[in-house]
């Protein structure tokens, strides 16, 4: 059972940070956080996995005034997405000009996303950065929805300000991702967990 929690870690992490680099090469916007990680990879000329991956870390620092510890799941977050962003860039086109060719790279990085969302909390290997960081602030005393939504607004707007993609991908993804990660999440939790018990998955973005 440890294997495949393993393998799911390890498979979601890469589908996830490969899903990123579909929706990158879209050009159609990004996600509120990818928005922010665009923009300061643009701003100091880094790759965007290399953004992505000091980001994880420095967000991950910020747990330690509220108190939230890091698990496996979280350093392999930290780490393996950005490489794997980085990665998908590569392989992927640069430019895309066909519009219908660029919203299936998003509706396909989307789908990705959500699957691979599903992939990696199913491992069960602890919160990733952002996502403890939304946790562990609700935890004293504030809703989840309002601290995601103020997160999330802070981001975007920084992002926005440093030139990062924002378009109406980054709208398609709000819309979409909460459902598809909906149904993703408990059918492939269902695979890794022992039949005689339950838990809730935690969020490892």
């Amino acid at each position: 059972m440890l294997l495949k929690r393993w393998v799911f870690l390890m498979g979601g992490l890469a589908l996830f940070g490969f899903s990123l680099g579909l929706i990158v090469r879209a050009d159609l916007g990004l996600a509120p956080w990818d928005v922010f990680h665009q923009g300061v990879a643009d701003q100091l000329g880094w790759s965007l996995g290399t953004v992505i991956v000091l980001t994880s870390f420095v967000v991950v620092l910020l747990w330690i005034p509220i108190r939230e510890r890091p698990g496996l799941g979280t350093l392999a977050n930290a780490i393996f997405v950005g490489i794997w962003v980085d990665v998908s860039l590569a392989i992927l086109p640069e430019s895309v000009s066909s519009i219908p060719l660029r919203v299936a790279l998003l509706l396909i990085g989307i789908v990705v996303n959500g699957l691979a969302t599903g992939w990696y909390i199913a491992a069960r290997f602890g919160s990733g950065p952002r996502d403890g960081l939304m946790t562990g602030i609700a935890a004293r005393g504030h809703s989840i929805r309002m601290v995601r939504t103020s997160i999330e607004a802070v981001v975007l707007l920084t992002g926005v300000i440093l030139g990062g993609p924002l378009g109406v991908g980054t709208l398609v993804f709000a819309l979409l991702i909460g459902p598809i990660a909906h149904h993703s999440i408990p059918y492939f939790t269902a695979m890794t967990e022992p039949t005689t018990t339950k838990s809730n998955p935690v969020p490892t973005r």
